[in-house]
Parts: C-alpha cells; structure tokens; sequence
C-alpha cells in the first residue's frame, strides 16, 4: 500500500550560522551565513531534495529562528506537521567555521533549546504510521525526556511493520562530554554511553556510523571489535562510513576487514568542509535503502551525496536534488573541487530553487524616470505612489500564489519594505534608468557590493538595451557588466532575471531576441529569468524558446514586458506568447498604472481611487493572460 509520506526524522533542529570566510579563526569570523540544521532536520530536506516524502518531528521556539527553520522546511518540500512551537524555549543554534581541511570549529547553542524538549505528547500515533520508515539520531538519546519521545516512536513503527534506522551521530559534547569550546570533538569513550546506545540498538534495521561512532556504540576503539559487539545486540544492516575510502556495509557476521563488506565507489574530490556530510551520505543512503536498490547502489548514492556535501559551504544547501546527482553519476567528476564545476554548480542552483511560479501575474512599477517626468512629482511623491501600487497588488493577489511585483529601492524603498513577507514574487532593478552603454544604480556600488544588503527573496533585474547588430566594443561592456552582475548575484544566492529590448535599439525580426540571448548564454550568463518584449509571432516566440532551452533546460521561464503598450494589443501579444510553456506571465507596467500616476501626482485622483483604478487594470490583465493559457 503507498503510503503519504516514506521517511519521518526525528530529533535536532537548528539555525547553523555558518562563518562566511574560509581559512580563518572562528574568533576572526565577520559575517555569517544562515542555514537550518541538525541531523534530522538536515535528512528531512536531504531526502526531500532526492525525491523522497520526507517529515520531520522537532521542537522550535516561537520566535523569528523558528519560523525560519520551518519556512525553509517548507520551501524544501518537507512535511512540517511534526514540528511543535515551543513556546518556552529558544531554538537551538549552531556557530561554525571552516579553518582548514581538517579543522571545523563550531559552537553549540543548546542549553534547555526547543529540540530538546521533545516529549512523548509530540508522538501522534497517527502520523508516524503514515510513513514508511522512522529514522533516529544518537543525540535523542542522551536524555530521558527525548529518549522516551524517540522510543515511543520506534515502538509504533515496529508494531507497525515499518522500516527503523539509526544515525549514531556521536556528539560528545552533546552527551555532557566535552565542554562548550570542544564541539568538534568527535570522540570521547564513555561505558554510560555505550551503554545506552546498546539498550537500543535492537530496535533498528539499519544503523550508521563512523568508526569512530562505531567505536562509542561498541564500546571498543577497534572497529571490527566494535562492529562484532553491537552485531551481538542488533540484527540490523551495519553501514560503517570511512571517510575517502567510501563505506562499507554488513548484513551478517562481521568479517575480519572492513575491505570484506559491501561497498559502493568513492568520489575523489577535493575536501572543503566536512560538517554535515554524513547527514548529506545518510540522505542519499535512505534513498537507496527506501527504494529497495541493492547495498552498492544504495552506497553509491551515499557516497556521492556525501561527496557533494564535503565540497560545498553550509550543511543542507549543499545536499544535492536528485536531478543533480544523476548528471553527476552519468558525468562524473571533471573537477576535484566541485563547488567550482561550473555545470555541475549550475544544476545544482537551478534544480534547488526556492518556490515554485508556474504562473507569473507581475504588476511592474520599478519605472523611476517615467515617474520622475510627470508633472508635479517628487522623489517623496513618487515612494508614496509605489505604496499605493503595493496595496493595489495585493488587493488582486488576495494571498493567491502566481503573483508578484517590480520595484526598486531608490524611490520604492517604502514599498519594498511592506512587501516582504507578502508571498509576492518581488523583482528589484539593478540598471541605471535608460543607460546604454549599461551603467547600475550607485546602491550597487562599484563592486556590486550592494547586493549583499538584499533581502534574498529579492530578484536582480537587469534591463540591457542590446542588439545583435551592437559594434564589438558595445558588446563587450555589455558582457563585462552582465557577467559581472550575474555571478554577484549567484554570490549573494539571488536569483537573476535579464531583461533585452532590442527594438529600442534597431531594427527586429523573428531571429533578433534568440541571437541576443544567445549571446549572453555564449559567455556563461544563465538567468533564472527572462523578460523579453511583447512579440507578435510564434516563429520569435519559438525561436526565443529554442535559444533558451538549447543552453538551459531549467530556467524558470520568461515573462513579457508591456512597453506600455494599449490593454487590447497586450491582449492579442498574450494569446501568441501563451502558445509557449515556457512563458510563463507578464510583468507589465505602464499600462497599469500610467493614468493613475499622472493623475495622482497632479492631485486629481485619491490614494483610493488610484488603488481601486490600477487594480482593476490588473486585474483586467490577469484575466487576459489566464484566458489565453487557457
């Protein structure tokens, strides 16, 4: 029978902040990335991201940290019923570093934190039994209120014919071990420890460890001697994980050498941060295992999921969608150091995205020159009238998904503002007003620095006039700018959306669009979007979409610009353009706002009469554009 869900964690949930520079002190860190964390809660996503229906059962405080572990279990696919807000306690947090390729410094924050107070009331019966498969971390079982919580739960799923794993997760810290600057000690031998994890080995079917690991759980530093000792308690599937040698599995006896067991291939890439990749391994081994492929199989999942997490910064944004592990399997590794596989980096960003927008219903008004030419406006006038484009967005939107916004942040600062956290699609200008050659707005900054400061559900959008017909030292600022700007925003882990009108620019014909996308895909420019003019057959529509699958199979798509162009002929461009899949909406402005805005700058419309007027004319053109997808 299928069941809703084949793979429920349990245990830990945290805020990693992962020190954002490399080769230093923990103590020299000056900023920090934010990522969720923990075992469990990094196997939730890990295993979400390969395919599998994952959940996950933890605690986290009612505050921002919470809510942001959550929220970004929820992007990752992951069903989040499990998750109980304490409304006591703090969610944990873990500070981290890379020092070197063998030293990983890190704190934990997790004194009385939320995780663990997990309690037996937070096991629903009903929940457990809609998986396939319950996984555990040692962790859980260092105390008795989460030991309880965690073997009520093993129970259910046992007296239920479910699958049972452990991940032994050693943290001697966390077991009162190690103070508060040891958090990278990775072992510290305790007979009380042992002890624990042996009352519970019995009650798992596969069960995954270091040797070091190994070593705590049979209570011997020989790792064969340790293997055979928890052999003799637990009939599960041993897997011992060995670092660059791979991984080796046992089904039965314990053979004399580790060389004897069962194993996949190992990947020889460069080591740039071991934290998290046995959560990374365990992931893609719960894929194979919960598949029923066979132990090499399952193995080589492991070992390359673990690969990619070795390689990449941070814990589960470096686990890799299943997409992305199988161009990695068929391709192999072209570079040791695989952060810097320009391929395999692309699928891994394009196929790990946040959200999901099939449909784009895009209310543009990010215009600043437009609006600084109408008679009586003011910068002040003009923030205040983006407000009111806002309220008239959300007032269409009315929490649906499929809809978004364009504005900027030099006279829309106010609007930008209110809109985060709105579910909008929020698209943000980068280029100077009508500048050709393309020059960006001074908030960038020289270095494009600026674009450190965004919030990260903003989207760069860059409009360039350019042209196929451009003389070769146009076309190079071009490249030099967009490339540039392209990979700050992947830096600051921004989506990009680029904008090309060639008609303001020379003569169009059906090829004219393609060749200047091809252009910007030739020297490595890949946006997440495009925004491409109102075009009126389907050869440049079709010769568009071939240009763009040609080099990228998993952009989000294109939206079409209105060039403030009549609501009947926007009406007619829809119908050819929505012939395409690949188009997936409008962003269009003038024609929305244009009348409202002249008229409430020269004091002869209200701010309500100007909402009510632009989202009508929204309205009107979403109704437009799902008529004609149909």
């Amino acid at each position: 029978m299928t069941k809703p869900l084949d793979v429920i964690t349990i245990g830990r949930s945290t805020v990693d902040l992962y020190g954002a520079q490399v080769g230093g002190r923990l103590e020299d860190m000056g900023s920090f990335q934010k990522y969720i964390g923990g075992s469990p809660t990094n196997m939730a996503a890990g295993t979400a991201r390969l395919g599998l229906k994952s959940a996950l059962i933890t605690r986290v405080g009612d505050e921002h940290m919470g809510r942001f572990i959550r929220e970004e279990l929820a992007r990752e696919g992951v069903d989040v019923r499990g998750v109980r807000t304490d409304p006591e306690r703090l969610t944990a947090l873990v500070l981290l570093g890379i020092r070197d390729q063998s030293q990983f410094p890190l704190i934990f924050y997790r004194e009385n934190c939320a995780d663990m107070a997990l309690g037996e009331e937070d096991i629903d019966p009903a929940f457990i039994t809609e998986a396939r498969a319950v996984v555990a971390t040692g962790t859980h079982l260092s105390h008795p209120r989460t030991e309880a919580a965690v073997l009520k739960a093993l129970r259910i799923a046992r007296e239920n014919g479910m699958q049972t794993a452990l991940d032994i997760d050693y943290r001697p810290n966390l077991w009162g071990l190690a103070g508060h600057g040891a958090g990278e000690e990775r072992f510290i031998a305790s007979q009380k420890v042992t002890e624990k994890l042996q009352a519970t080995l019995h009650l798992f079917d596969l069960i995954v460890g270091t040797e070091e690991e190994f070593h705590i759980a049979g209570g011997s530093t020989d790792t064969i001697e340790a293997l055979r000792e928890v052999r003799k308690v637990s009939n599960a599937t041993l897997v011992c994980k060995r670092g660059p040698m791979g991984a080796a599995a046992f089904t039965g006896a314990i053979p004399d050498t580790l060389d004897e067991g069962e194993s996949g291939p190992g990947f020889p890439i460069e080591v740039f941060n071991v934290l998290g990749a046995g959560d990374g391994f365990m992931s893609g081994l719960l894929k194979g295992w919960l598949d029923g492929e066979d132990w090499p199989t399952a193995l080589t999942y492991a070992n390359a999921c673990g690969a990619f997490a070795v390689s990449r910064h941070g814990c589960t944004p470096a686990y890799p969608s299943w997409e992305e592990l199988q161009f990695f399997l068929k391709r192999g590794v072209r570079e040791r150091a695989l952060r810097k596989d320009v391929a395999l980096e692309q699928v891994h960003w394009a196929t790990n995205r946040r959200g999901d927008w099939p449909v784009m219903r895009v209310f543009a008004f990010d215009h600043r020159m437009q609006m600084e030419e109408l008679p009586g406006a003011t910068p002040d006038k003009i923030g205040a009238f983006k407000t009111l484009c806002l309220e008239a967005c959300l007032a269409v939107a009315g929490n649906q998904p499929g809809y978004g916004l364009l504005c900027d942040g030099r006279l829309g600062r106010d609007a930008l503002f209110k809109a985060a956290g709105t579910g909008l699609w929020i698209g943000r200008p980068v280029e100077w007003p009508g500048s050709r050659p393309l020059m960006l707005e001074p908030e960038i900054g020289p270095d494009f620095g600026g674009l450190s400061e965004w919030p990260l559900e903003h989207v760069v959008k860059c409009l360039c006039f350019a042209h196929p017909d451009d003389d070769a030292q146009t076309w190079a600022h071009h490249e030099e700018t967009v490339l540039r700007l392209f990979h700050a925003a992947r830096r600051n882990r921004l989506e990009f959306l680029l904008e090309v009108i060639p008609s303001k620019v020379g003569p169009v014909d059906d090829t004219t669009a393609a060749q200047v996308i091809q252009r910007f895909y030739d020297i490595g420019v890949y946006p997440d979007w495009w925004k491409l003019e109102p075009m009126t057959s389907d050869a440049a529509w079709s010769a568009v979409v071939d240009a763009i699958e040609r080099y990228d199979r998993h952009t989000r798509g294109i939206v079409v610009l209105g060039l403030a162009a009549e609501e009947t002929a926007l009406k007619e461009s829809f119908a050819v353009a929505a012939r395409h899949p690949l188009v997936k909406g409008f962003a269009v402005g003038r024609t929305i706002f244009g009348a409202a805005a002249e008229a409430w700058m020269s004091g002869d419309m209200t701010d309500r009469q100007a909402v009510t007027h632009m989202a009508e004319n929204f309205r009107r053109l979403c109704g437009h554009w799902d008529a004609a997808r149909g």
